[in-house]
C-alpha cells in the first residue's frame, strides 16, 4: 500500500526521462536534479495528521509512504522477542548498577502495551517506511531545498538522512510503482499509522465517523476535505450559489458518495438532472406529472408509522397544502371552513378519529371539493372555486385518483420536471411529505439525506418555507439530514425564515456567488474581505465550507473521478459526448 503526493505535475516527457545520471547524494534527471531522503527517526508520540506539514511544503516534493501488514503471529513473536531483549538489557543494568536508560525503559513499556492491544485483538502491527524526494533545478537549489525540508521533518521530529549510494533505489522507491527498493521500515500498530495518513485537513477538527463525505480538495493546502454531517450538533447543509457555480453538482456528487456509506438518499430533482445517477445505482425514480403518478394527499400514515391522532396531523397538513395551493393565506372563517370540510370529508369515507377506522380508504382531493360546494358558507364556495383546477381543470392530473406508486430504494428520486410551473411548488411539498412519512418511521432508524434541489421553489410561498423549516428542525431526531440547494442567496437570506434555515443548518457551503448578493452574504456568513474576493472570483465547483458558527472554515474544490463526473455532470456538451461514447460501446 502506498500514499503519494506530486506537488508539481510531471514533465510530458513519456513514461520516464530520457537518461539519468546517479551520483553518490543526488540523481541527474532531464528536467533537473532530485535527492531522496530517508526517514529513519520517529517521534514516540503523533497527533492526527502529523505527515500534513510535509504535503504542504511550497516546493516540488515527492512523499512516498510504503505499508506492510504483518500477520498476527509474526508480529506477537517479533514483540516477544523485542521486550526480552529490552528487558534483558535493563535488568543487566540493575544487577551492576547503572544508571537506567529512559529510552530502553519507555520502549520496553511501549512494547509490552503493543503486545497487550495485539493480543486483545484491538490493534494490528505493520512494517512502514517514508521516502522525500526533493526536486530542483540546479544542484545549490537541490542543496538548499533538501536542507529545508529536513529542518520541517526535524521540526515534526523525524530524522530525515539523504540515501548515500542508494539514490537510484530511492527515487524509483517513490515512483507510483507501490516498490520499496530500499527497505527501511519501522513498525507501526494501527493507531500510530492511522495518525500518518496524511491526507487530512487542519482547518477541519471535529471527528470523522463511518459516514464522512469527501467533498474535494483544500486549496489552501494539500490537504483533502472530508466531512461528516452526522457527527455534527445537527445534520443539516445548505448550498448556496449562483446559477452555473456547480452546486447542483456538488450535490449529486454528496448524494452519491454517501449511498457509499450505506445512507440511504431522498431528493427532489426539479429539472430532472438525476436520472442518470439514479439508474446508475439502482434507485427509484418518479415522474410526478406524468401518466397515472398520484399522490393522495389524504393518505394516512401506514399502522407502524402511526402516532397517538394521525388524523389531527394529517388534517393540519392539508391546510398548509391548500393554502400553497390557493397561493395565497387563507383568513380565520375560510380555516375554519376548510377544516370542517377535510373531518367530513374523511368522516363520509368512514374514518374518524376512532383507530379502528384508520385502515380504511382515505378520501381524494375531489371529495374534499364536494363537501366544500355542499356547505353553505360562501367562504367554502370560495375554496371549492379555488380548488376546482385540481379536480376538474388542468391541474387535476397529480390528485385525480389515489396513490399510485410507493417507493422503496436506497435512493429516491421524485422528478418534478413534468409537472407545469404553477404545481412545481406545491409537488415539491407533497414530496417533501411523502419523504417525510418514510424519515419518521420509528421501526426503521438509519441514517437518511433529504436533498431538496432548487429550494428557491418552495421558498418563495410562505407556507411552503415553514414547512421546509420544520422539517429542518426535526430532521436531527430522525437521524435525518436535510441539503437545502439554491441559487437565490439573496432571497434566502431576506426573510427570517431563510435565516432560521441557516442557523438549523451546521454545514454551509458557500460556492461563487453574484455581485447583487455578495453583500447579504458577507453580512449573514461574516466573511472577510478575502473570503468575499474568493467568492466573487471562484471557478466552477470553488468555494468555501464553513462549519458551525463559522468558527471552521476551509476553501475546497470539488473534485470526483471520470466516472463520477459522468454521473452527475448536467452540462450539454458532456452529456452528448457520454451519449455518444455509450452508444458507440454498446
Amino acid at each position: 500500500m502506498k500514499f503519494r503526493l506530486r506537488r508539481t505535475p510531471a514533465p510530458p516527457s513519456g513514461i520516464g526521462p530520457n537518461s539519468i545520471q546517479v551520483r553518490p547524494r543526488c540523481l541527474h534527471l532531464a528536467d533537473g536534479f532530485c535527492a531522496t531522503l530517508v526517514i529513519t527517526g520517529f517521534p514516540r508520540e503523533v497527533a492526527s495528521g502529523w505527515l500534513e506539514p510535509l504535503l504542504a511544503y511550497p516546493g516540488r516534493l515527492d512523499v512516498s509512504v510504503h505499508i506492510d501488514p504483518l500477520p498476527s503471529l509474526v508480529a506477537a513473536d517479533r514483540l516477544r522477542k523485542q521486550l526480552a531483549r529490552l528487558e534483558s538489557g535493563l535488568r543487566s543494568d540493575q544487577e551492576h548498577g547503572r544508571l537506567l536508560d529512559p529510552g530502553t525503559e519507555a520502549a520496553a513499556e511501549d512494547a509490552q502495551e503493543l503486545a497487550s492491544r495485539i493480543a486483545r485483538g484491538q490493534a494490528k502491527l505493520f512494517r512502514a517506511a517514508i521516502y522525500l524526494t526533493v526536486h530542483a533545478g540546479s544542484e545549490q537549489e537541490l542543496d538548499d531545498a533538501c536542507a529545508q525540508v529536513r529542518a520541517l521533518a526535524a521540526s515534526l521530529l523525524l530524522d530525515a538522512r539523504v540515501a548515500t549510494f542508494r539514490q537510484m533505489q530511492g527515487w524509483i522507491s517513490s515512483l507510483p510503482f507501490a516498490y520499496d527498493n530500499v527497505g527501511t521500515r519501522r513498525s507501526f500498530d494501527t493507531p500510530a499509522l492511522a495518525a500518518a495518513f496524511p491526507f487530512t485537513s487542519p482547518d477541519l477538527t471535529a471527528e470523522l465517523g463511518p459516514t464522512a463525505v469527501l467533498y474535494g480538495a483544500n486549496t489552501a493546502s494539500s490537504s483533502l476535505v472530508a466531512w461528516d454531517r452526522f457527527a455534527q450538533d445537527n445534520h443539516n447543509s445548505v448550498i448556496l450559489a449562483r446559477s452555473g457555480a456547480g452546486k447542483s453538482y456538488l450535490a449529486k456528487l454528496e448524494a452519491l458518495r454517501s449511498l457509499y456509506t450505506g445512507v440511504e438518499v431522498a431528493v427532489i430533482d426539479p429539472e430532472d438532472e438525476y436520472a442518470r445517477l439514479c439508474s446508475a445505482v439502482g434507485g427509484a425514480y418518479i415522474h410526478l406529472g406524468a401518466p397515472k403518478v398520484r399522490l393522495n394527499p389524504f393518505d394516512l400514515p401506514p399502522r407502524s408509522q402511526r402516532d397517538s391522532d394521525p388524523l389531527t396531523r394529517r388534517a393540519l397538513f392539508l391546510h398548509t397544502l391548500i393554502s400553497l395551493m390557493l397561493g395565497e393565506a387563507l383568513d380565520k372563517a375560510s380555516k375554519a371552513a376548510l377544516d370542517r370540510a377535510i373531518i367530513a370529508a374523511y368522516r363520509r369515507a368512514g374514518i374518524t378519529f376512532e383507530p379502528r377506522t384508520w385502515n380504511r380508504r382515505p378520501p381524494l382531493l375531489r371529495d374534499l371539493v364536494i363537501v366544500l360546494t355542499d356547505d353553505a358558507d360562501p367562504k367554502a364556495k370560495d375554496l371549492a372555486a379555488g380548488l376546482a383546477p385540481y379536480v376538474t381543470g388542468s391541474h387535476r392530473q397529480l390528485f385525480d385518483g389515489p396513490t399510485s406508486t410507493r417507493p422503496d430504494s436506497h435512493l429516491i428520486v421524485f422528478s418534478l420536471r413534468d409537472l407545469p410551473e404553477e404545481l412545481k411548488a406545491v409537488g415539491t411539498l407533497l414530496t417533501l411529505d411523502a419523504i417525510w412519512r418514510r424519515v419518521s418511521d420509528p421501526h426503521d432508524r438509519r441514517p437518511r439525506l433529504v436533498v431538496v434541489d432548487e429550494a428557491w421553489l418552495l421558498m418563495r410561498d410562505p407556507e411552503g418555507a415553514r414547512f421546509l423549516l420544520r422539517m429542518a428542525k426535526a430532521a436531527r431526531k430522525q437521524w435525518a439530514g436535510l441539503s437545502v440547494v439554491t441559487q437565490d442567496a439573496g432571497d434566502l437570506l431576506s426573510s427570517e425564515i431563510g435565516q432560521a434555515i441557516i442557523a438549523n443548518s451546521t454545514t454551509q457551503i458557500l460556492l461563487k456567488q453574484a455581485p447583487q448578493a455578495i453583500d447579504k452574504v458577507v453580512d449573514a456568513f461574516q466573511l472577510s474581505e478575502g473570503e468575499r474576493q474568493l467568492l466573487l472570483s471562484a471557478e466552477r465547483g470553488a468555494g468555501l465550507l464553513t462549519a458551525g458558527a463559522g468558527a471552521q472554515r476551509v476553501p475546497l474544490q470539488v473534485i470526483a473521478s471520470q466516472r463520477e463526473h459522468d454521473l452527475v455532470t448536467s452540462s450539454p456538451q458532456e452529456l452528448s459526448r457520454i451519449d455518444y461514447d455509450e452508444e458507440n460501446y454498446l
